[in-house]
């Protein structure tokens, strides 16, 4: 397998070093280049045609935020934010995420090698799965499709999970869905700070109600619930007339909540009338439980892992056979809510 190739762009001489050395002690990853604002960045992509390139949000004269609205316009790229504003900017780490950002990583507390090597598995499995993922187009951004007005639902409940790069997937997925869209219960792995201000911009975007997660809530018709707390597996307890019940136990195969237990749940409770969505993500979870959708009867869709800006989910489910159809990113609003329409009469 070829080395990826890696920019570290930073203004303080130390993250650099610091980053630098936790990358490049890691199989299969090169640091070739370094660069401490957006005019030596811009410089190196250039000369160094880098894979992924980690990015800080706060450096001197162009911000990392308007650098990489640049980079994603004029040469698009895996992209890493890397900042302390990770940890208490939220609103600027969805930005990132929104102009294409693979992930946003937070920087140590402490800029300690001691530190930095805690977090070394982490990154640079972050920096493996970016370099090997799909580069999202700042074109495609601004040409979602618009929602339906009229929507006659068929009675089917959706589920939704999604790992890296889910922020990007779910803003175009859901600015399709109509004011009545079928009950929708999208599950990530989030930091706890991203969840309300991703809320927040999920249902500004989106025509239905889009709303956190809550043990007891009832899922029902025109509603979203994005269910993101690492403390809680989050389940769907019957059908119909279902609710979500919020669940304080040990990860499943290393995940909470675990995208695995929620589809199994599903294969328990609503059977044939769930459709199940794996979306972008790292790692496998999900794959065991989609597949036992399909099994119970269920409709389950993988995104094209060709399509995915982090493809190891989507890959691990189609690999697993638990997906009836593998659909492009750009498809998958459609032929989701092409599952929970009622099938017109015919004449």
């Amino acid at each position: 397998m070829s080395q990826v190739r890696v920019l570290v762009v930073d203004d303080s001489v130390t993250m650099r070093a610091l980053f630098s050395g936790v990358l490049e002690k890691a199989d299969g990853i090169e640091v070739v280049g370094h660069a401490g604002d957006a005019n030596e960045a811009r410089d190196q992509i250039a000369a160094l045609k880098p894979d992924v390139m980690t990015l800080d949000v706060e450096m001197p004269g162009m911000s990392g935020l308007e650098f990489l609205e640049e980079v994603m316009r004029d040469r698009p790229m895996p992209v890493v934010m890397l900042s302390t504003l990770t940890q208490k900017g939220a609103s600027a780490s969805l930005r990132a995420l929104e102009l294409g950002a693979v992930e946003c990583f937070p920087k140590p507390t402490q800029a300690t090698m001691e530190e930095f090597t805690r977090l070394a598995p982490k990154l640079t499995a972050l920096v493996r799965a970016a370099a090997s993922g799909k580069v999202p187009s700042g074109e495609r951004r601004k040409y979602a499709r618009a929602a339906e007005e009229q929507f006659d639902w068929n009675g089917r409940i959706v589920a939704i999970t999604a790992g890296t790069g889910g922020v990007d997937a779910l803003l175009q997925i859901l600015p399709e869905f109509p004011a009545n869209c079928p009950p929708t219960l999208i599950l990530m792995q989030l930091d706890p700070d991203f969840v309300e201000p991703l809320v927040a911009r999920l249902d500004d975007a989106t025509k239905a109600k889009v709303q956190l997660a809550q043990d007891g809530l009832s899922l029902t018709q025109g509603n979203i619930y994005v269910a993101a707390d690492p403390r809680f597996h989050v389940v769907v307890d019957r059908w119909p007339d279902a609710s979500m019940r919020m669940i304080a136990s040990d990860p499943v195969a290393g995940s909470r909540p675990s995208a695995s237990l929620l589809f199994a749940t599903l294969a328990k409770t609503a059977k044939a009338d769930a459709v199940g969505v794996m979306l972008t993500g790292m790692g496998n979870d999900g794959a065991a439980g989609l597949k036992a959708l399909r099994a119970a009867g269920g409709m389950t869709i993988a995104q094209d892992p060709a399509s995915a800006m982090v493809r190891e989910a989507p890959a691990a489910a189609v690999a697993a056979g638990a997906a009836i159809q593998t659909v492009v990113l750009d498809d998958i609003g459609g032929v989701l809510l092409g599952e929970c329409r009622r099938a017109q009469a015919a004449a």
